[in-house]
């Protein structure tokens, strides 16, 4: 099993994160923030690996320094998961509906974080919307991936919650081993 676990504390959080990529979809989130919770046991549950997180953070502020530290472990957590990469797939691509909505996620594990976000929420989220970009972003920045996220609808819980679908279901088949696959990269390493 590919799993790996981090713990970060910082002035303003502590966040633990288990994250086994090979698992049945099981999310145990524990953030203080239910919405966060709901769209982790998406992401997890439509990506078919385990996790668990556990974090408290100044939400007496905001939910700004939690969201986004929440996605740098997580980061951490799929990158330590994956390990040397040897036979990924590497790349994926999927479009998942949810109603109206509809999201896209494209990912590269290749080992060169990037992110590209492209939709808008309307402003219903029980938190400001550009967190949802800032946690793929700590996400995508930890874990050394490549992704391009778009997303469209009119109603923003499908819109996020396809997202986080998709970002799952992506990672699942981009993190997919093939044994008789070697380093997926014309460089021979990553």
């Amino acid at each position: 099993m590919r799993c790996f676990e981090v713990a970060r504390e910082t002035k303003e959080t502590a966040i633990k994160v288990k994250f086994c990529l090979e698992g049945s979809g099981t999310v145990d989130a524990d953030t203080k923030i239910p919405f966060l919770d709901h769209m982790l046991d998406a992401m997890g549950r439509h990506g078919g690996f385990d996790m668990s997180v556990v974090a408290t953070g100044d939400l007496d502020v905001d939910c700004h320094h939690t969201i986004e530290d929440i996605g740098i472990v997580i980061g951490q957590a799929i990158f330590g998961a994956l390990g040397d990469k040897k036979g990924i797939e590497r790349f994926a691509h999927i479009g998942v509906p949810m109603d109206e909505a509809i999201a896209y996620a494209t990912l590269d594990l290749g080992g060169r974080p990037y992110l590209v976000f492209d939709g808008d929420f309307s402003g219903s989220l029980p938190f400001p919307g550009d967190l949802i970009e800032h946690f793929f972003y700590s996400l995508c920045l930890n874990a050394k991936i490549t992704a391009h996220l778009s997303f469209s609808g009119r109603n923003d819980h499908h819109m996020c919650e396809a997202l986080f679908k998709a970002f799952g279901v992506s990672l699942r088949t981009a993190s997919r081993v093939d044994p008789e696959k070697g380093i997926p990269s014309t460089k021979g390493t990553f």
